[in-house]
């Protein structure tokens, strides 16, 4: 009977494997902590980078949205009605794809120590939802302190070397994983689901 409860937990989890950088993942990182709460999923949010993804999947060196034209027009203007459909405010970051690397060392920091799923969305509101450039360090050294922290602490507590291997580890997890994009969904029985838009078909079957 335990080994079916742990089993059942297992099962009832979601990986939710995101770059800072990727603009779906800033509509689906505002909503699935709601929709994983109503569906009794727990939700573990795992940070990557997707640049050496790409580089390493495809021998891309800049997003697909910038390499074709037409695919990035379409994608600015779906994620303008995605967000007004979600309530969300939106503006177009005038740098894509941003430089990510101090965001995403912060959040596994964040994420350790308790308060790292207010600081993602914080950081994908500044980017996605106020047009700021989250490459620059002081951007999200305001995120850091808007949730009462102390941005100095944080930010080198991010730069120690065992917490720079932990993310090169988990984007290094994710190449395994056969993640090839963001946002990807991954259940505890190891199915895969990308994109904002199958959020819904990844819980429906975490909870099976």
């Amino acid at each position: 009977m335990e080994s079916r409860r742990a089993t059942l937990r297992l099962m009832s989890t979601l990986d939710f494997w995101f770059e800072f950088a990727s603009s779906y993942s800033y509509p689906a990182a505002m909503r699935i902590d709601a929709l994983a709460a109503g569906a009794g999923v727990t939700v573990r949010w795992r940070p990557f980078l997707l640049a050496p993804v790409f580089k390493a999947q495809q021998g891309w060196e800049d997003s697909p949205f910038n390499m074709y034209p037409a695919k990035g027009r379409y994608m600015w203007r779906d994620l303008e009605r995605i967000c007004a459909a979600q309530g969300l405010p939106f503006v177009k970051p005038t740098v894509f794809p941003q430089n990510t690397l101090v965001a995403a060392r912060v959040a596994l920091v964040a994420l350790k120590q308790g308060w790292g799923e207010d600081f993602c969305r914080g950081i994908f509101s500044a980017e996605f939802g106020h047009g700021r450039d989250i490459g620059e360090t002081f951007a999200v050294a305001d995120v850091i302190n808007a949730l009462g922290r102390n941005p100095d602490e944080v930010i080198d507590e991010s730069r120690l070397q065992e917490n720079k291997d932990a993310l090169r580890a988990e984007t290094e997890q994710a190449l395994r994983l056969d993640i090839f994009g963001s946002p990807s969904f991954i259940t505890g029985d190891g199915e895969l689901f990308w994109g904002n838009d199958r959020l819904e078909a990844a819980l429906a079957w975490a909870q099976r």
